[in-house]
C-alpha cells in the first residue's frame, strides 16, 4: 500500500492546483433516459391547440402602465424584481440564499428562466400545494433542460429573518434544492398564494402556469417550443470533457456547512435481522452506512456524488433512499433518488451495480485507459446506449416496498408507484395519483404506520406531512425510515441528524452513538477526485487553510510533525484513523509517507486515497526497493501533551515543494467543561454553529444554524460533527552539500515541528 502511496504523489505532481468546490461531474448515461421518456411524453402533446393557456389556467402578460399600478403586482413586476436583484446578494427588500457567490454563470440576464413561487413554508394544507410534488417537476424539467435557469421566490414579512433561514435549511435538505432563493417582503400575493411556474426568456413576456392541477406535459411544451423559437439547444450534452456545465451536479450552497455533521438528512433504514446489520441512507452525504446493533460502522457504500458502478470506495450515489436487503443474494437493493435508479449492491463482493435502467454495456472500467478517460469525461454519451422501456423512466423516487414478485417503487410525493418485476428488473405497471397510490399500497404503508405510532410524538410531528394527512395518514412518507432490529423499533431523526431505537419491553428511546468512525474515510467535498478539476474552471473558491507555513533548508529527508489543538471545549469521539487523512507531496519533494501517533489503521484505507492508489500502482509502477519509509517512528506518549498528532516524512531535492495534509476530526462538545451550562441547549446549539460556520461564510450565519439545531430534543452534546484540518507546508530546499572531495554529495535529515491550532 504504501508504494502505490508512493505512486500516487508522483502523479499528482503533475495536476494543477485545484480546490475542493460544491460541484461534482458525473456520468450522464441515465439522463438520456431521463430525456428519451420527456421526448415520448411531449410527443404525445402536439396535438394539443397552441391556446390552450386560457384552458388550463396558463396565462400571458406584458407590461402596460395600468398593470404596474395594481396594488399586488403582476408577475412582470416580479420578473423585473428578479432581474434588478441579480446583482446584489443582499438588499433593501430582497436576500439571496442557496447562492453560490463565486458563479459566474448566475450573473447571466439572458436566457431562460424559470421561477417557482410559493409559500413553500406555510402549512400545505392552507396554501393548495405540496412542496414534495413541486420540486420534483422542477427536477425533471431540469433534467430535460439543463440549460433553464431555475429561481425559487418566498415573499416574506421580513427580509430573510433567522427564522426564515432555519426554515430554508430544514426544506433544502428535505427536497435538496440546488437552485437559488429569493427572499422578498414585497408583495407578491395574488402569484404566492397559490405555487406557480412563471416561464420566460430573458425576463420578458411571462407565462405563467399555476401549480395546481398543472400536466407537466404542458410545461414541457412551452420550453421546448421558447427552445425552439429562440434557437436554444436543451438536449445535445457538451462533448468536451472541460465544458460540461449541464453534467455538473450542484449540491446545496445553503447548507454546505452541514454537510461536517456525522449525519447529514438520514433519511431510510433497512435491516438484515439474520446478519444484524443495519443499512442507513445517509442521503445527502450520498452514501449507505452499514452498522450493527452496537452502532459499530461495518462498510459504507459510496464515494461521491454522481452515478458510477464498481467497488464499495470508489462507486457513486446521487442521495440513496430506501433499501430492502434480500438474505438470499446477500445484496441490498438501493432507491438511488436523484439518479433516478434502482442499484444493487453485492455485500459478499462490496460490489455495486445498475439494476434499472439498464445499459448496453457495463459503467463499470474494463481498463486503466477506459478508467481514466471515463473519469476525465472524455467517453462520451454515445458510447452508452439504455435501452428503451415502453414504460415512463423512474423519477425521483423514494420509498421501496417487496413484494412477492415486485418491487413497488413510490415517489416522494406518492403521485407515482412504478411496479417494477425483480427478476427482470423492468417496470411492469405505472400508478399515477396519489389517491391510487395509496390505495395500491395502502396495507403495506398502515403496518408501516403502526410502528411510527409508538415512537416519541414530537419527533414525529416534526416530520408531519400535511398533504397526507388529509387522508388519514400523516406519517406515511416517514414508512421508509423506521424498521425494526431485535427488540427495538429504529427510526431515523432527520430533524436531529441522528438515529432512534425505542425498546418495545421498557418504552425507552436513545440515540445511537457510532464507532468505528475511520470506515468512512476521508470526506469527498475534502478530497481530490479527478471530477474536481472541472472546479477550477467554473471560479469556485479555494477551501478554506487552517495553516500555511514556508521553510528553507537543506535537501534530504525531512520529518515533519504536525501538533494539534483543538478546541479547549470539544473531544476526539475517538482516536484519529489513518483513513481519514490524505496527504501528498509535490513539486521536488517525493517519497512521502505518514505515519499518525493516533490509531492504527483502519480495515480499509479511506476513500479518496484508493483513487489514486489504485491510479498510481497502474500508471506509474516502480520497484518496491526505492520507496523509502519511517518504520522507527514512535508514538508521543508524554500524557501532559493533550494535542494530536501527525507525522510524515518525505525527501526533498534542490527546488521548492509543496506538502499538503487534510484531515477529517471527528469531534464532539465536552460535556464537563463548564459546569453550570450543563442544561443550556441554546448555547451548546450556538457552539456547534460556530464552530460549523466558517467566517467567511456570511449568508450562513450563526443564528439560522442555531435555531435548526434546536428543533432537535436530542442533547447536542452527543452530535458528532467534523472539523476539517487543511494544512500546507511549503519548503524551498537549496543545492546538496558538497563533501570534501567535491564529489560526493552530502545528504542531510531535517526536523519540522507545527503547531496548528483549530479553534
Amino acid at each position: 500500500m504504501s508504494l502505490r502511496h508512493r505512486h500516487l504523489r508522483k502523479f499528482s505532481s503533475f495536476l494543477p492546483h485545484l480546490s475542493s468546490g460544491y460541484h461534482y461531474q458525473p456520468s450522464r448515461r441515465l439522463l438520456n433516459s431521463v430525456a428519451s421518456s420527456s421526448s415520448h411524453l411531449l410527443q404525445q402533446c402536439n396535438g394539443i391547440d397552441t391556446r390552450f393557456s386560457e384552458r388550463f389556467s396558463v396565462s400571458f402578460r406584458h407590461s402596460t402602465t395600468s398593470q404596474l399600478s395594481q396594488v399586488s403586482l403582476s408577475e412582470t413586476q416580479l420578473l423585473s424584481f428578479l432581474k434588478s436583484a441579480l446583482d446584489q446578494l443582499q438588499g433593501p427588500n430582497h436576500c439571496w440564499l442557496n447562492k453560490v457567490d463565486e458563479s459566474k454563470e448566475f450573473l447571466k440576464k439572458d436566457g431562460t428562466f424559470l421561477v417557482v413561487a410559493g409559500r413553500f413554508f406555510q402549512n400545505s394544507e392552507k396554501v393548495g400545494c405540496n412542496p414534495a410534488v413541486i420540486f420534483e417537476k422542477v427536477k425533471l424539467l431540469q433534467q430535460r433542460f439543463p440549460s433553464i435557469q431555475v429561481i425559487g421566490f418566498q415573499d416574506c414579512s421580513s427580509v430573510c429573518s433567522a427564522n426564515d433561514r432555519s426554515q430554508l435549511i430544514q426544506l433544502i435538505m428535505e427536497e435538496y434544492i440546488s437552485f437559488p432563493v429569493l427572499f422578498s417582503n414585497k408583495n407578491f400575493s395574488k402569484l404566492t398564494e397559490e405555487a406557480c411556474f412563471i416561464l420566460s426568456k430573458d425576463f420578458k413576456n411571462s407565462l405563467v402556469f399555476h401549480e395546481k392541477d398543472l400536466d407537466i406535459a404542458m410545461l414541457n411544451k412551452a420550453i421546448e417550443e421558447l427552445s425552439v423559437q429562440y434557437h436554444v439547444n436543451n438536449i445535445a450534452l457538451h462533448k468536451s470533457s472541460w465544458s460540461k456545465e449541464a453534467e455538473i451536479i450542484k449540491e446545496p450552497h445553503f447548507c454546505t456547512v452541514l454537510q461536517n455533521l456525522l449525519l447529514y438528512f438520514p433519511a431510510c433504514i433497512s435491516t438484515d435481522d439474520s446478519g444484524k446489520r443495519l443499512f442507513l441512507s445517509d442521503s445527502n452525504h450520498h452514501r449507505i452506512i452499514m452498522f450493527d446493533g452496537d452502532g459499530k460502522i461495518l462498510d459504507c457504500i459510496g464515494s461521491c456524488p454522481g452515478f458510477e458502478d464498481g467497488e464499495f470506495e470508489s462507486a457513486k450515489l446521487l442521495r440513496p433512499a430506501a433499501s430492502f436487503y434480500h438474505e438470499t443474494e446477500d445484496c441490498l437493493y438501493i432507491v438511488d433518488s436523484e439518479n433516478h435508479a434502482i442499484r444493487r449492491a453485492d455485500l459478499e463482493r462490496r460490489v455495486l451495480e445498475t439494476v434499472y435502467p439498464t445499459s448496453s454495456i457495463h459503467k463499470k472500467s474494463t481498463g486503466l485507459w477506459t478508467w481514466i478517460r471515463s473519469k476525465l469525461g472524455f467517453i462520451s454519451d454515445d458510447d452508452v446506449k439504455f435501452e428503451e422501456h415502453d414504460s415512463p423512466s423512474l423519477m425521483c423516487p423514494w420509498h421501496l416496498i417487496k413484494t412477492e414478485d415486485n418491487f413497488l417503487i413510490i415517489s416522494r410525493s406518492f403521485e407515482t408507484l412504478w411496479v417494477m418485476d425483480f427478476e427482470l428488473g423492468e417496470i411492469k405497471e405505472v400508478v399515477k395519483g396519489f389517491p391510487n397510490t395509496l390505495e395500491f399500497c395502502r396495507h403495506f404503508i398502515l403496518e408501516k404506520v403502526s410502528l411510527l405510532k409508538k415512537m416519541p410524538d414530537y419527533l414525529l410531528q416534526q416530520q408531519r406531512d400535511a398533504n397526507l394527512a388529509r387522508e388519514g395518514l400523516p406519517y406515511a412518507g416517514l414508512i421508509s425510515c423506521v424498521t425494526t432490529f431485535e427488540n427495538h423499533i429504529i427510526m431515523c431523526d432527520t430533524v436531529g441528524q441522528g438515529v432512534l431505537k425505542l425498546n418495545r419491553e421498557s418504552g425507552i428511546s436513545s440515540s445511537f452513538q457510532f464507532s468505528n468512525l475511520g470506515m468512512l474515510g476521508l470526506p469527498y467535498w475534502l478530497s481530490f477526485p479527478l471530477e474536481s478539476f472541472y472546479a477550477v474552471a467554473t471560479g469556485l473558491s479555494v477551501t478554506q487553510t487552517d495553516h500555511i507555513q514556508q521553510f528553507s533548508l537543506l535537501p534530504g529527508r525531512v520529518d515533519i510533525r504536525l501538533n494539534i489543538d483543538i478546541p479547549t471545549d470539544t473531544e476526539l469521539v475517538e482516536p484519529l484513523h489513518e483513513s481519514c487523512i490524505w496527504c501528498q507531496a509535490r513539486g521536488a519533494a517525493t517519497e512521502l509517507s505518514v505515519v499518525e501517533n493516533v490509531a492504527g489503521s483502519s480495515e480499509k484505507v479511506g476513500v479518496a486515497q484508493q483513487w489514486y492508489d489504485e491510479l498510481d500502482n497502474l500508471a506509474f509502477w516502480a520497484p518496491e526497493s526505492e520507496l523509502v519509509e519511517d518504520e522507527n517512528a514512535t508514538m508521543d506518549t508524554n500524557p501532559e501533551d493533550e494535542r494530536m498528532h501527525i507525522d510524515c516524512v518525505v525527501n526533498t531535492s534542490p527546488g521548492t515543494s509543496e506538502v499538503i495534509i487534510y484531515a477529517a476530526l471527528y469531534l464532539k462538545l465536552r460535556r464537563n467543561h463548564v459546569l453550570q451550562d450543563d442544561n443550556d441547549q441554546e448555547k451548546f446549539a450556538a457552539r456547534i454553529a460556530n464552530i460549523l460556520s466558517p467566517k467567511e461564510n456570511e449568508r450562513f450565519d450563526g443564528k439560522s444554524c442555531t435555531k435548526f439545531l434546536l428543533k432537535s430534543n436530542r442533547d447536542l452534546r452527543d452530535l458528532f460533527f467534523i472539523k476539517p484540518l487543511h494544512v500546507r507546508i511549503k519548503l524551498n530546499s537549496q543545492d546538496h552539500p558538497k563533501a570534501d572531495n567535491s564529489k560526493d554529495i552530502v545528504l542531510t535529515d531535517s526536523s519540522l515541528n507545527i503547531d496548528v491550532s483549530v479553534n
